[in-house]
């Protein structure tokens, strides 16, 4: 009996400070579990489709263990991470850095998911579920790359330090925002940590207008791109369908090999379409070291392995008016992209200059997207001529911006003066609204033998017919719409007085003060 007394009194000072910490953090636990359980799901995911592919494969070249270990180099892949392949007929091993950018949504998603499920139920701090979701996926993404170390994929460990945590923290704190209803709190405090200079560009009612008009302007950009090269790419393989038939059939014998095939041509559409915005950009995309793929000019590798997504490569020689018409492509985008810009700016809300600043900001983080997307989606499939394989990114990147300054730009500016047609008069009193973006206006509507009656409208000043604006005054000062009950009341009053002075000049003789 004094053995256990004394046992239990060994272990009341570990007992007691792990609930100290569990009262310090709760759903510490939980999270951790949340981090480890979306590590596994993606890794079983991975190691069911292998498997899949090993057992239906007519002649397996390892056994289970091999196919293991591919799976966990994949997964390892999906997250940007470059393998290193040592089974080479020449004995030297070989980088394989094309990273399927349709894989990388499964792990995303799984993190973002499981920070999301860490801070539903008990209280949970936001800083607790991320840290926790962290830790539990990066501890068995570490087991993970050690287990494919032993395999004939291994991952390359620079590569596997920086891009498994990048994909963890950012997924888990994109998660966790998303959680409080993606609040403008967040990106403040992210926003506060920049110089002062930078800050006041970003921070407050106004910046933040206009960097919200050009974060949609340069999403919807990267939309109309994107989905511009995925149409180049459908219409070149069907104006290559006989030859991608034919590469298809070529490529493997059986059910099993062919549906390999064509899951791992569904994994690369995306790829493939990326590279085929670049196309259409203007520097095109590389296949092999020195053989540049464009519009203007083609020199693909000679001997390209017979793969259908390549049998849509133009052929060699100098491009024609057909292979010109891929232009067209980042020219919409471009007027898309100043189309939302401009039609944010409308109604007199900014300048022409302002409107531009704006417009050539949002064609920075389209740039900026495109060559991310670019970088990810190419890269080295071996040594020597197959070292470069894909769009080069800081290309991509200026092609981005030239089409942007030279389309974006003038169709915002156009679209902002077109918006503004509706402003008659000396000015306009605008109120800020409560959204990002709008705002209320000041107006006033005549009827014979009625008094004029002040307003307040939603949207632009692009009111219905038998409106009149009414002119800006001193006394009219704009102020919040979501304020308390006294500066109300101060506003509404500032209003009739505006209305008030308005009906004592129509009513005042002609010629008097």
């Amino acid at each position: 009996m004094a053995g256990v007394i004394q046992m239990t009194a060994r272990r009341s000072p570990l007992s007691s400070l792990l609930t100290r910490l569990r009262d310090r953090s709760p759903g510490l636990a939980t999270a951790l579990l949340g981090g480890v359980l979306a590590a596994g799901l993606g890794l079983g995911a991975f190691a069911v489709l292998v498997m899949v592919l090993w057992i239906s494969s007519p002649y397996p070249d390892s056994g289970p263990d091999g196919a293991l270990h591919v799976a966990a180099a994949l997964w390892l892949l999906a997250h940007g991470v470059e393998l290193v392949r040592v089974d080479t007929l020449s004995g030297v091993p070989a980088p394989v850095g094309v990273t399927p950018l349709l894989l990388i949504v499964l792990p995303v998603w799984l993190v973002h998911r499981a920070a999301r499920d860490a801070m539903d139920g008990e209280e949970v701090s936001g800083r607790t579920a991320w840290a926790g979701v962290v830790t539990g996926y990066l501890c068995v993404g570490a087991g993970a790359a050690v287990y494919a170390a032993g395999g004939v994929l291994r991952p390359d460990w620079v590569w596997a330090g920086v891009c498994v945590p990048l994909v963890a923290v950012g997924a888990a704190g994109a998660g966790v925002w998303t959680s409080y209803g993606r609040p403008r709190d967040a990106v403040d405090e992210v926003l506060i940590l920049l110089p002062a200079g930078v800050r006041r560009l970003f921070l407050g009612d106004g910046p933040r207008a206009r960097l919200d008009a050009a974060a949609r302007g340069a999403g919807a950009g990267v939309a109309v791109l994107f989905g511009g090269g995925a149409l180049l790419l459908a219409v070149s393989l069907v104006w290559h369908g006989s030859a991608a038939r034919a590469s298809f059939l070529r490529l493997t014998e059986g059910a099993s090999g062919q549906f390999t095939v064509l899951l791992l041509c569904l994994v690369l559409l995306p790829n493939a379409s990326v590279w085929a915005a670049s196309y259409a950009l203007g520097p095109g995309f590389l296949l092999g070291a020195g053989h540049v793929v464009g519009p203007l000019s083609s020199s693909p590798v000679a001997l390209l392995p017979p793969f259908p997504l390549l049998s849509a490569v133009p052929a060699e020689g100098v491009g024609g008016p057909l292979n010109w018409a891929a232009g067209a492509v980042p020219v919409v985008a471009g007027a898309v992209v100043g189309w939302f810009v401009g039609r944010a700016g409308r109604g007199g809300a900014w300048s022409r200059w302002r409107t531009a600043g704006v417009a050539l900001v949002a064609c920075a983080m389209w740039a900026g997207v495109m060559a991310g997307l670019a970088a990810v989606a190419g890269g080295p499939l071996g040594v020597g001529a197959l070292a470069s394989f894909g769009p080069v990114w800081w290309q991509v990147g200026v092609a981005v911006l030239a089409w942007g300054a030279g389309v974006a730009v003038p169709v915002a500016v156009v679209r902002r003066v077109w918006g503004s047609r509706g402003v008659r008069g000396g000015g306009v009193a605008r109120i800020a609204g409560p959204r990002v973006g709008e705002g209320r206006w000041l107006f006033g509507r005549r009827e014979k033998g009625a008094p004029v009656v002040a307003g307040v409208s939603e949207g632009a000043a692009e009111g219905g017919e038998g409106y009149d604006l009414l002119p800006v005054e001193p006394a009219v000062e704009a102020v919040p719409w979501e304020v308390d009950e006294a500066a109300r009341e101060a506003r509404w009053a500032a209003l009739r007085e505006a209305a008030g002075r308005e009906e004592d000049e129509e009513a005042a003789p002609p010629g008097a003060p």
